[in-house]
């Protein structure tokens, strides 16, 4: 007797879509993955995201059960990671140091409200992870900032990994995983429509398979999922040296910093309604750039090497969805909490996937 390999195929090659390949091809499913952009593309939500997993802080913007969805991902990630790394030999740069926040003076009621609410959403037992600091402890947190902050908060339980290393990574261990179970990426191919078995693309051809995903975010034929556009610049500033993600409070947004390899920082704030695909505004650049500089004068220095925008799929309610419709799956809907949630979400998938996918015994 023999058994035949289940197979799922997967539209959407971007953060969900390629940690559900590879953990389905990693327990013998053969994937199909089937996606507009070529498989190197970076300009893309999951490519041009900072990669934070930050539950504590996204409580400003989030709930109580996305709380839950971010601890899970950062439990997570290290396994996910290691797995990653004894299959393809790359290594995801991931940090577990928490983050900073931090506020000039005359944002310092805005600071005490940021606290206050993010305490007030937290459970109780979880409370005392959001400390209040002065600016002798910032310091002993990131040196550069002696002198600088008198005020802050320090999110011991956070982390943050790199987005670009992964997404490469899990290309490495999909391609592998294609080669010994099965499957093909169909990258730069667009799809025209999905039935709960089949996948047709715009050139014509039909693609089957046991179960069909939609991983495509705002491209997804998902009710009520809109595009928020969201512009970032990364620079280099090897006179700075941070270890953690840094998040200044403003008037009218939030800053974060998150630190890279080599000097690198990925500086983002704008979050905006918008359909627009198009390159960072002028205004943008100005308002991201000169906070960029109040929290560090060396940053006056950086050189800006990449200015990136994309839409993250947002949902009416901002949840995430893993859900089916007119026989396709969904999972969908990450919004900003991408990296944060994606573990969890691809899990809670892979799960259910698994517990319908048929294996038919035949004869040999």
């Amino acid at each position: 007797m023999t058994s035949t390999t289940p197979t799922v195929a997967i539209a959407g090659a971007g953060l969900s879509g390629r940690l559900l390949a590879w953990r389905l091809l990693s327990v013998g499913v053969s994937v199909t993955l089937i996606d507009a952009r070529a498989r190197n593309d970076r300009d893309h939500a999951a490519g041009v995201a900072a990669a934070m997993l930050a539950p504590y802080a996204e409580l400003v913007v989030s709930d109580a059960d996305l709380f839950a969805l971010g601890e899970q991902s950062l439990a997570l990630w290290p396994q996910w990671l290691a797995e990653l790394q004894a299959q393809t030999g790359k290594t995801v740069d991931f940090h577990h140091e928490g983050s900073l926040v931090v506020a000039h003076a005359p944002d310092y009621p805005g600071l005490a409200h940021y606290a206050d609410l993010i305490r007030y959403r937290l459970p109780a037992d979880r409370r005392g992870a959001v400390q209040s600091l002065d600016g002798a402890a910032i310091a002993a947190l990131e040196p550069e900032f002696a002198g600088r902050f008198t005020r802050g908060l320090w999110l011991p339980l956070e982390g943050q990994l790199d987005n670009g290393q992964l997404l490469d990574a899990l290309q490495s261990a999909i391609e592998q995983g294609m080669a010994r179970v099965g499957g093909q990426w169909h990258d730069r191919t667009t799809v025209q429509g999905m039935q709960s078995q089949s996948v047709r693309t715009a050139n014509g051809a039909m693609i089957e398979a046991d179960v069909v995903v939609d991983c495509r975010g705002v491209g997804a034929d998902w009710p009520g999922v809109r595009g928020v556009r969201g512009e970032v610049l990364t620079v280099t500033c090897p006179a700075v040296g941070l270890r953690r993600p840094v998040r200044l409070i403003h008037p009218r947004y939030m800053l974060y910093i998150v630190p890279r390899s080599g000097g690198r920082f990925i500086i983002g704030a704008t979050e905006l309604e918008s359909q627009d695909t198009g390159p960072v505004t002028v205004r943008s650049l100005l308002e991201l750039a000169s906070a960029l500089y109040s929290v560090h004068p060396a940053f006056g220095e950086a050189h800006i090497v990449r200015t990136a925008t994309s839409l993250r799929p947002a949902t009416d309610d901002h949840q995430p969805v893993w859900a089916q419709r007119e026989g396709v799956w969904h999972l969908n809907g990450f919004y900003r909490h991408g990296f944060l949630v994606a573990p969890a979400m691809v899990q809670r998938a892979e799960r259910e996937l698994l517990s319908r996918l048929p294996v038919e015994e035949t004869t040999a």
